[in-house]
């Protein structure tokens, strides 16, 4: 039996079937129909443009594109394993369905450059909505900001009592942290928006195409520089799953966050019902299960950008097949962080914040200490760690009465030491002491607030900027 595969010219024998499974990527690779028919179609327009097809030619091509596209977005698309991949499949579906001209489309091109642009397209287009979902979520949490900068939480260090802050200032560090993300994503688009088309197999081609027409014609900046590394480089498939792994880990903070607010120790938080769960047998539960399965993806994310890695480590130039298993860690990366970003803005809309707890709990671990041991140095001219050791008695001895340092009175403060005068009782207070750390990018109300109109002031340039990366395909 001869080999009927579209490559099997020089080959007699037929491919066994247990290599169409193993070989084959269409079960998969389907999802970049989109991106191969937007290819085909610049490729084909750049052929004509440059007298290797006929406008007849060209023009049947595109309206067979199209009918192949509505087939497959109605379900009526017939998959066969035989093809390999989604660009076989489509070819050979073009060719049935307009004859010889279909059979011109491949001229001066490979399916390595094909798979490189199919492939770069879907990944930047990944990007982009990764990129707005993340716009989306900073502007949520910069509307929590401005609800709570006088919300006075207390502020940790090793998961202890540190210092009064207010729960605004700590939306701001997690919107600080997303910033970059977004900024990582933007970059990672610009880095890798050049497009593989034309480079064939890994040495360009002896036909006078225009590359970058095809460049332009599809959203690129323009053609990348050298064909072998075109067919061979996935960077751009890495540095989308580092990005992604990045804002994963950024994810899980927030959500361990959660996770310890919510519970009945902290009680800072009361996550709605839509976005909690219950016990099979407890029926007293209300379990954080959206945060815990944020927290949990990161490990998924972490997973698919060290299998890429592993995959590519060590490949010699050029194209190797090793690289067909680049596609499902991207793909399943993009699908998980779509809906992460999504559940979590919803979730922390819908969150309530409980101040009276927080206050509460602002009470617990003598938070106003360094701003005692900081009143003795800058008003009575002790040296720090004097202070230090005089604000040490005055925690022990409150301890030993059962109050926070905060709750002592004037009386019983200077009974601590005599170098404490009356007027440092004003130290121990929560509000005074959180709108004491008046630096830039402090958590005083005042210093929150500049931080609020500085991100809001980014958002809105960035905003602004992501639009304009918005893809513009002509052909």
């Amino acid at each position: 039996m001869e080999n009927s595969k579209l490559w099997g010219g020089r080959f007699k024998e037929g491919a066994a079937k247990i290599l169409d499974t193993f070989n084959a990527s269409l079960p998969f690779d389907k999802k970049l129909y989109l991106q191969d028919i937007l290819g085909s179609k610049a490729h084909s327009s750049m052929l004509e443009r440059c007298g290797i097809l006929s406008k007849e030619e060209k023009e049947a091509i595109h309206k067979g594109l199209d009918s192949i596209k509505k087939e497959i977005e109605n379900g009526e698309f017939i998959f066969k394993l035989s093809d390999e991949d989604i660009h076989m499949a489509i070819e050979s579906r073009l060719t049935e369905l307009i004859g010889n001209a279909g059979k011109k489309l491949h001229t001066a091109r490979s399916r390595n450059d094909q798979v490189a642009l199919d492939f770069r397209l879907f990944t930047l287009s990944a990007n982009y909505q990764i990129s707005s979902l993340v716009l989306e979520l900073i502007s949520t949490l910069l509307d929590l900001a401005k609800e709570h900068t006088t919300t006075i939480m207390p502020g940790m260090t090793h998961l202890q009592h540190a210092q009064p802050v207010n729960f605004g200032f700590i939306m701001c560090a997690y919107t600080c942290m997303f910033v970059r993300d977004f900024e990582r994503l933007t970059s990672s688009y610009k880095r890798n928006n050049f497009s593989p088309l034309g480079s064939a197999a890994l040495a360009g081609t002896p036909y006078a195409i225009d590359r970058f027409y095809t460049a332009e014609a599809l959203g690129f900046e323009a053609p990348t520089l050298n064909a072998t590394d075109s067919v061979s480089d996935r960077d751009f498939a890495l540095d989308f799953l580092y990005d992604l792994s990045m804002l994963s880990m950024h994810i899980s903070r927030l959500a361990e966050e959660l996770v310890l607010w919510s519970s009945y120790e902290f009680r800072f938080i009361t996550l709605s019902d839509s976005y909690s769960t219950g016990s099979s047998i407890m029926p007293q539960k209300k379990n954080p299960d959206v945060p815990e399965l944020l927290r949990g993806k990161s490990g998924r994310m972490y997973g698919n950008l060290f299998r890429l890695l592993t995959v590519l480590k060590g490949l010699p130039l050029a194209y190797n097949k090793d690289t067909q298993e680049d596609k499902e860690a991207v793909f399943d990366s993009f699908e998980n962080m779509e809906i992460c970003l999504q559940i979590l803005k919803d979730l922390l809309k819908t969150m309530q914040i409980n101040k009276d707890k927080m206050q509460e709990a602002c009470k617990k671990g003598h938070l106003c200490a360094t701003d005692l041991a900081d009143f003795l140095v800058s008003h009575c001219n002790i040296p720090f760690r004097e202070a230090h050791h005089i604000t040490g008695k005055a925690v022990s001895y409150a301890e030993s009465i059962g109050k926070d340092l905060s709750e002592l009175s004037i009386e019983e403060l200077c009974k601590v030491d005599s170098a404490i005068p009356k007027e440092a009782h004003s130290a121990l207070s929560l509000e005074n002491s959180m709108n004491s750390r008046n630096s830039y990018g402090g958590t005083s109300t005042k210093s929150t607030l500049a931080q609020i109109e500085s991100l809001e002031s980014w958002l809105s340039l960035a905003t602004i900027a992501h639009h304009k990366n918005q893809r513009k395909m002509e052909f």
